[in-house]
């Protein structure tokens, strides 16, 4: 499938085989990433990319070392929820657990705005689709395929849940069941090891004070609200375009309903920030 909506894969580097310097980058997202082959690291990112021997080769830290920027870092950083990857060709997958029930093994990709599950999962979650159901316009290179948007009550990886998750319902292709996107992602760090077969996640939740409102800092609320407000223009761009056609096309339903959902969506969103104090600069 490609899309270049909202579902864009990101593949995964290759297995490392632990042996040689290993490099460390963050992407644009904040996304920590880990792998021993320099060229499988974007270009752009290659200037800012850390260096770093693999754990085995570390030697013993001595006295003085204790002093260096790293110990600090490891001591300050708070306790996170590591799982375990597996591999595919060049993508990962980590188990998920959908509304405490259903079991399965989705493809990790920070750079998807939605999670995904098959036609099958969401029949055998109970979940209705029908007249009502906003649909989410994806545009391939030779179509627009409209995709149901539902919300799960809750998706669990490893010991990491979060309640109330808009997923889109789509078949991919292969034999993927589904998709870990930003729906359910974007409430982490995400620091993903290729090396090892890892993936920790570190809340993004912490006390609320002054500096996070709500208990989350400003990248945050910034970027939920980012997300919301990209997705309405997206949706109101394609509703102008059915307009233009003439008629009431089911298409034209469709999308109002998904505009509907988000402008609900939105709305849940600013009443949350007001409550929690979350500056209006933060809301754009």
């Amino acid at each position: 499938m490609r899309s270049i909506f909202f579902l864009v894969f990101i593949l995964a580097v290759w297995v490392a085989s632990g042996y040689g310097e290993m490099y460390k980058w963050v992407d644009e997202k904040g996304t920590v990433h880990f792998t021993d082959d320099l060229s499988k690291i974007p270009e752009k990112y290659h200037e800012d990319a850390e260096t770093r021997k693999p754990y085995k080769e570390t030697p013993t830290p001595k006295p003085q070392e204790k002093s260096k920027p790293s110990l600090p870092e490891k001591i300050s950083e708070p306790e996170g929820i590591t799982v375990d990857l597996v591999r595919s060709g060049e993508v990962s997958f980590t188990e998920v657990v959908l509304n405490q029930r259903v079991k399965q093994y989705f493809i990790v990709d920070t750079g998807a705005s939605f999670t995904v599950i098959s036609r099958e999962a969401a029949k055998e979650l109970g979940i209705t689709i029908d007249e009502n159901t906003p649909f989410i316009p994806i545009t391939t290179a030779s179509s627009v395929i409209f995709n149901p948007l539902v919300t799960l009550r809750s998706i669990r990886v490893g010991e990491a849940e979060i309640e109330n998750v808009d997923v889109l319902v789509h078949n991919l292709p292969g034999s993927s069941a589904g998709l870990l996107g930003n729906s359910f992602l974007s409430k982490f760090k995400v620091v993903l090891d290729s090396v090892n077969g890892k993936m920790t996640l570190y809340s993004l939740q912490g006390t609320p004070s002054p500096d996070r409102p709500g208990g989350y800092g400003r990248d945050f609320w910034v970027s939920q609200f980012r997300l919301y407000t990209r997705v309405l223009d997206e949706l109101n761009k394609m509703k102008r375009r059915y307009e233009g056609r003439g008629g009431s096309s089911s298409e034209l339903v469709r999308v109002n309903n998904a505009i509907r959902h988000f402008e609900n969506q939105l709305s849940e969103l600013e009443r949350k920030a007001s409550l929690a104090g979350v500056p209006r600069n933060w809301r754009q």
